[in-house]
Parts: structure tokens; sequence; C-alpha cells
């Protein structure tokens, strides 16, 4: 009996439907303009997932961790960790899109919408619209920066009072499992989306649109691949990691989660590889599902690559402040999203709204977000086991030799004979 046929994967499907889009734009572009309603139908449902999501899992996140005081001295240094190395990936991701300005000529129409972007006009103004006087009317605006400062302040008031909390807490813990599996429903209609998206952008404005889009998925691997080899090289030789042996231990976890497109299917051999490197069972336990949260170093660089893009498409310049404002934003809204694919898109298109930028922006992103999602997906993977490791060094473990370990009692070494 010959072996059975393996069914395509998501993410082979959203390929075809990028190749079969890009087709069917440049050979039938009249009916390939009707096509963009099934983008636009995609996008809606994504816009429905980003408010319940960032509540449940900023929520949960807060107050399920608890406090830094209850985290102790490892859950701060890594939260310490990570916030410096994604804010690090943030302006590597600014600085990459301000210099080759990959979105520059694609002219997309900017749809402004009345909200920070264009009715904050001083310090004053940014920051009273920062704070919700109602998390349903916030909700309901797709004010994403108004539910993360409500999410903060809600969960960190669940992690005080302690169990009295429970309920609420285990209440978000549903909701966002619930969210996640509503994203992954959604996501099976992402190859339809992507069709409409390309067959509409290309019959519309002609194969030259992806250049720009070529541009901007270079863009991205060349500020990934800076990002690796000079911040984490740089963070590896301060921490004097060993090099090697830190390649082998994530190489194959490195792997599974580029070309899965998921950092969860790669975090149970990231675990097991990350101990077997040295680092004692209690902090990689702690420390690598924690970073799935708040160490996103790829998904972080790439929003702040895409929301450029986006603007730069639309012709609607952003000041030096709103950029780094819009920085502060990205870096609260991308937590806890890492084990969804294309989570991103969902961040994305919230922060796009907020800023008075063209939400039609993600459903031209769309069409090469599969092959964005597996490169930001590896380096999110690879931050997190080295933050791992570099916790561990903070922590005075020794690196440079890692003893066979059995849980969490070392094997002794057998005696060197006479």
């Amino acid at each position: 009996m010959g072996k059975q046929m393996k069914r395509p994967s998501l993410t082979t499907w959203i390929l075809i439907a990028l190749f079969a889009g890009i087709a069917f734009g440049a050979f039938f572009p009249g009916p390939a303009k009707e096509m963009g309603l099934l983008g636009t139908i995609f996008l809606r449902l994504i816009k429905s997932i980003i408010a319940p999501l960032i509540f449940a899992t900023l929520v949960y996140g807060i107050a399920g961790t608890g406090s830094v005081k209850t985290m102790g001295r490892i859950g701060g240094k890594a939260i310490l960790y990570f916030e410096v190395v994604t804010t690090v990936a943030l302006f590597v991701g600014l600085g990459a899109v301000n210099l080759v300005k990959p979105g520059a000529g694609v002219h997309l129409p900017d749809k402004p919408v009345a909200n920070l972007a264009t009715s904050a006009t001083s310090a004053a103004a940014l920051a009273e619209h920062t704070f919700p006087t109602s998390i349903i009317d916030a909700m309901a605006r797709g004010e994403v920066l108004q539910i993360v400062v409500f999410c903060f302040i809600f969960g960190t008031a669940c992690a005080t009072i302690g169990l009295k909390a429970r309920p609420v807490v285990d209440f978000c813990k549903g909701l966002s499992e619930v969210m996640f599996q509503y994203t992954n429903y959604v996501m099976l209609f992402a190859p339809l989306g992507v069709f409409g998206s390309m067959a509409a952008t290309v019959g519309d404005k002609g194969l030259g649109v992806l250049v720009n889009l070529g541009k901007l998925v270079l863009t991205l691997y060349g500020a990934l691949v800076f990002f690796v080899i000079v911040v984490l090289g740089t963070v590896i030789f301060i921490c004097k990691i060993p090099l090697k042996r830190f390649i082998d231990a994530v190489r194959e976890p490195w792997l599974l989660a580029f070309s899965t497109a998921s950092s969860e299917a790669a975090l149970p051999l990231a675990l097991e590889n990350m101990e077997k490197f040295g680092v004692p069972n209690h902090i990689v336990a702690f420390v690598l599902p924690t970073g799935y949260s708040f160490n996103l170093d790829g998904s972080t660089l790439y929003l702040s690559l895409a929301a450029m893009f986006v603007a730069q498409a639309a012709n609607h310049p952003l000041s030096f402040g709103t950029q780094i404002t819009m920085l502060l934003t990205l870096m609260l809204t991308s937590k806890g999203v890492a084990g969804v694919p294309r989570a991103s898109l969902v961040i994305l298109a919230g922060t796009l709204s907020t800023f008075g930028l063209p939400v039609e922006g993600v459903a031209l992103i769309l069409g090469v977000d599969t092959i964005m999602d597996m490169a930001r997906t590896s380096v999110n993977l690879l931050g997190n086991c080295l933050a791992t490791a570099v916790v561990a060094r903070w922590e005075g473990v020794d690196l440079s030799i890692a003893p066979p370990v059995i849980g969490d009692l070392p094997i002794p070494e057998a005696p060197a004979a006479n």
C-alpha cells in the first residue's frame, strides 16, 4: 500500500492563491477588480478579532503571571530584557523602512480616520486621547491604545486582589483560547482573501505593484538579518554565550518555526533543546513561554516596518513624534499573539486605524504576508531561546559545558580513569 498523500498546509494554499491571484489579475484585469470583495470580507473578519483578543491576552497575561514582585528576580530580569530588545527591534524596522521606502509610489487611497493621528494637535491632546472614557466605546471604535491602557490597569487590579479575581482571570483565559481558535477559523479563509486581494490589486494597478511588495519583503528580510547578526549577536558576545552550541540547540526549532509560521509548533522542541543546552529547567519553563507574550522580536520589527509601508503607500507622511508614539503603541499591542499564525495582521489593522492610516493597506500586504510571517516567526523563536540563555547567565549559570540532565537533576560525571 502506498503512502497516504499529505494534505497541503494552509501556507501552501496561501502561496498557491498568491500566484493564482497575480495571474488572474494580469490576464483578466476587469473581472479581477471585482475580486476585491473577498479581501474585504477577510479584512472585516480580521478586524472583528482585535478588541476581544487584545483584552483577553493582556488581562490574562498580567493577572495570570502576577506582579513583578511575585514573579521574583528571574521574572524581573526577563521582562527587562524583553522590553529592551523588542524596543531595539522596533527602531531597526523603523530605520529600515525609512531608508528603503518600499511603499513609495504605490498610491494606496488615503482614507484617514478621525482619531489619534489626525485629531491630536498637542501633547496634552495626545495624552488625553490615550485614556478611555469607556472600554466598550474604545472597543467599538477600534481604539487599540485605549484598550491596552484599560487592560494593563484592569490586569494589575486582578493580580493585586488575588483569589477573588480568579473567576475573571479564568474567563479571560478561556476567552483568549476561544479567540485563538476563532483566529484559526478566520485564517482558513485566508487563501480566498489572498486571491481576491492580489487579483484586485494587480488588475487595478498592474504588475508593477509587485515591485513594491517585493521591496517590502526584501526590506523585512534584510532588517531581520541585520537584527539577528548585529543585535542578537552583540547580546551573545556580551553575555558570553557559546555560539556554536547555541546554534546547534536552536537549529531544529528555528526550522520548524520557519516552515510552519507558528511559534507554538516549535515550543516543545525549544524547551527540550534549551534545557539540554544547559539552561536550568525552572528558567526555561518560565522565560520561554513568557517570551511568547512579551518578547516578539521579529513581529515587532515587522509591525513598525509594515505600518510605515502603508503610510508611504498612502502618501500619508507621519511626523517623527507620531512615529515614536506608534512604536510605543506597537510595543504594547504586540504582546500575547506570537503563537497564532499571521496574528500580526490583527495588530497591524488596529494600529493603522488608530493612527488614521487606511486599513486597506492590510489587504495589500496580505498577498506576501505568508512569506514575511515565516521569517518573523522564526526570529521570535530565536529571540526567545536566546532570552532563556541570557537570564541563565545573569543568574550565574555556566553555559560553556552543559551536563546531561534528567529533569532538574544533573547526572554526575563518571570519575576519570587513573
